[in-house]
């Protein structure tokens, strides 16, 4: 299992002016490799027996691109450009590593057969964190006791370990990153040990559950969640910070703190969001071993007219999260196909069109009257227990789960706080 912990550091200025010092060289240096890419990229991209339509390059063609050719040039950089000699090697093939992952995903498409976005050229400030490949190694240039980041060049940083990392969990990385409210430090631990999923002869309570607009999520057994809203509550304070930045002259030391404002109110509204669903997560892990979700097209939603509503709502961060929880406490998350699951009727399975303003669903075959999102929940619990079967993990009747309307599983008093940040 590998886990990450984020804690906040406190260095000194000296310190902190020497970090910004090495993001910016680090930014010069990400984006003179991404333009020889691109450079190599427009002179190379038609045949030598044929020309393009749009460009054609005069000269003779440049020598292959990529990241070992660019981390062989690490050394003529630091010749030519002594500064760089201050930033550890490790933590420029790292950066350079990060183009190429990105470099790659837009170049060569996924199993699906989908490319990223092309790499962009960052502006000042915009490259804000960068990695040490090993900590606690005899090798290693950074070193954590447990209270203090230790290095050779930056020097002693006072790190605030507001959560003690887990026994067993050896450090492998480490990434020094630069937020609106100061420094941090993230450091990811390994262990061997992968806690196993529960057993599906021992699952005795599950629930499906169904997000919306009107409601977080609603569960079926009729519990609601009630939405937050975190962006829209903060969009008239934002509009009018933005406004007051528009006002202010670029690049001016004022400029400079209004959009730091702006910074920590999206960084307030992120971590508004991000708490309010590790609690619902955990609430959820803690009371029942099999969670049944949808598996939504996030994108897709987010190109119809709700696109701030369903963004605001953050679903696909909320079912990752989930996920991760549900992992470390050894429950099953299970995502159904949502075709249908709020049209057709849990009790007889008919189908009943409705619109979105229709709240209640009334089935004229059977007579079942109960609350949209409910029925749509229990229609997603009843996929997972039909997927489950078809693939062959059929549960047991005895003790575990059947067709009819699980149980609730008592909530231990002893559990344990699965929120990283």
């Amino acid at each position: 299992m590998i886990l990450t912990y984020c804690y906040r550091i406190k260095p000194t200025p000296e310190q902190a002016d020497k970090i910004d010092h090495w993001l910016e060289l680090l930014r010069r240096h990400w984006n003179y490799a991404l333009g020889q890419r691109l450079n190599y990229l427009r002179q190379t991209r038609s045949q030598v027996d044929r020309c393009s339509l749009v460009s054609e390059s005069i000269g003779e063609i440049p020598e292959s691109v990529n990241y070992y050719t660019q981390q062989a040039a690490l050394k003529e950089t630091k010749i030519l450009f002594p500064e760089y000699k201050e930033i550890y090697s490790e933590v420029q093939q790292i950066n350079l590593q990060r183009l190429d992952k990105a470099w790659k995903k837009w170049r060569v498409p996924d199993k699906k057969g989908k490319r990223g976005g092309r790499p962009r050229f960052k502006k000042a400030g915009q490259l804000r964190s960068f990695e040490f490949s090993r900590v606690n190694h005899p090798k290693a240039t950074i070193k954590f006791d447990g209270k203090n980041l230790i290095t050779t060049k930056l020097g002693i940083i006072p790190v605030i370990v507001h959560r003690p990392i887990p026994e067993g969990f050896e450090l492998r990385t480490a990434s020094i990153v630069k937020k609106a409210d100061g420094y941090y430090v993230c450091l990811t631990a390994k262990d061997e040990v992968v806690p196993e999923p529960l057993p599906l002869d021992k699952i005795k309570s599950a629930v499906g559950i169904d997000v919306g607009l009107k409601e977080f999520l609603t569960t079926s057994e009729g519990e609601t969640v009630p939405i937050q809203q975190t962006y829209r509550k903060a969009q008239n304070h934002l509009a009018r910070q933005q406004k007051r930045l528009k006002n202010k002259q670029q690049g001016s030391k004022n400029y400079q703190k209004q959009q730091n404002k702006i910074a920590l109110i999206h960084q307030k509204i992120q971590r508004q969001r991000k708490d309010f669903q590790y609690k619902i997560a955990n609430w959820l892990t803690r009371c029942y071993d099999l969670i049944a979700v949808e598996d939504l097209n996030i994108k897709g939603l987010a190109r119809t007219r709700l696109a701030k509503s369903v963004l605001d709502a953050a679903w696909g961060q909320f079912i990752t999260i989930l996920e991760a929880v549900a992992v470390k406490c050894g429950s099953l998350v299970v995502k159904v196909n949502p075709h249908g699951t709020s049209q057709d009727c849990s009790g007889c399975g008919t189908k009943v069109p409705k619109t979105l303003s229709v709240r209640t669903h009334e089935c004229p075959k059977c007579g079942l009257v109960m609350d949209r999102d409910e029925n749509a929940a229990i229609n997603i619990l009843n996929r997972a227990l039909e997927e489950l079967q078809v693939v062959g993990l059929i549960i047991s009747a005895c003790g575990g789960l059947d067709d009819s309307q699980p149980v609730k599983q008592e909530t231990s008093k002893n559990w344990v706080q699965l929120s990283l940040f």
